[in-house]
């Protein structure tokens, strides 16, 4: 039996959206020639390859089994066109990539004109949408995350830790009376994330100053929080390296509270050693070192060493 290549990638699609229609956006189709095709493909195997859920595709037993595969082919393939075009040693093509967004408002913009002026052919695309794009289902080609990643064919690796602390602005201090211990920060104003829309358990500090705190003034914008803090609307917990700058604020119990996080560099294993990949994880090495809370980057922060994940 052989099958069609063009299939399996449509198979592919669908199987890591869970949905006919971003598949087909994804693939530049529409989404009856999606089914079509994978209808096609079902009955040349003679199996179910999906569970209809209302908008949902779930992979059946069959589905998981053939995408184990189909991924191993898309791997060989992209592989082949790397090495016959050249394009593993070019330093020219688009690169996406997914941060969060206060990474990427403070840490990566003010520095993408010397990355264009050093890799003029290279175009980057920052995604800084909530929650973050996911290098295993080939939503961005890279990403910076929160939390390190369990499985996926990805090549991992911790780019820095980072600090955040409890921040005021000096205004604000004047109006109200400096909280004396962390318990009367109930009696303030506290800005925050949106409880619902937080897509990343890492961005939940409030308990880890204080058990039972929440906030009244709250968005699921960093840069919002941010300018609230700074304008004075109220008491907030900011990344030192948007805030520690800003001297219209100050860092409470700044000798007591400090909440660490890391960042992590993702990177689908199959496009970890094209060359406009590792000068991106270069530049972003560059970028954090500049943060002042890193750990010592190994190999001239290219995107090996690392843990490709099973």
């Amino acid at each position: 039996m052989q099958l069609d290549w063009d299939d399996l990638r449509i198979f592919l699609a669908v199987a890591r959206s869970r949905k006919i229609a971003p598949a087909a956006r994804a693939l530049g189709v529409d989404g009856t020639t999606i089914s079509r095709r994978l209808a096609r493909l079902a009955a040349a195997l003679e199996v179910d390859l999906f569970e209809g859920s209302g908008g949902d595709r779930k992979l059946t037993a069959h589905g998981q089994a053939l995408m184990r595969h189909a991924e191993s082919v898309e791997s060989a393939t992209l592989a082949a066109v790397e090495d016959v075009t050249g394009e593993r040693h070019s330093l020219a093509g688009q690169v996406r990539l997914s941060v969060a967004e206060g990474f990427g408002a403070r840490v990566l913009a003010p520095r993408v004109a010397e990355f264009s002026q050093r890799h003029p052919h290279i175009g980057l695309d920052i995604i800084t949408a909530s929650g973050f794009l996911n290098p295993s289902k080939r939503e961005a080609d890279m990403a910076v995350m929160l939390a390190r990643p369990q499985r996926g064919r990805l090549m991992v690796r911790k780019l820095c830790d980072y600090s955040l602390r409890l921040y005021a602005s000096h205004d604000y201090l004047e109006r109200y009376e400096t909280p004396a211990e962390r318990a009367a920060l109930a009696g303030h104003r506290l800005v925050g994330y949106v409880p619902e829309f937080v897509f990343a358990p890492e961005l939940e500090y409030l308990d880890e100053v204080e058990s039972g705190l929440e906030a009244q003034l709250r968005s699921t914008s960093i840069n919002v929080q941010y300018n609230m803090v700074a304008h004075g609307a109220g008491i907030g917990i900011l990344p030192d390296f948007m805030a520690a700058q800003d001297k219209r604020m100050m860092p409470l119990f700044a000798d007591s509270l400090r909440i660490m996080r890391s960042f992590w560099l993702v990177v689908h294993a199959d496009m970890r050693r094209l060359a406009r990949i590792d000068a991106v994880a270069r530049w972003l090495g560059e970028c954090v070192a500049r943060i002042g809370e890193h750990e010592e980057q190994k190999n001239d922060n290219g995107i090996e060493p690392g843990l490709i994940l099973p």
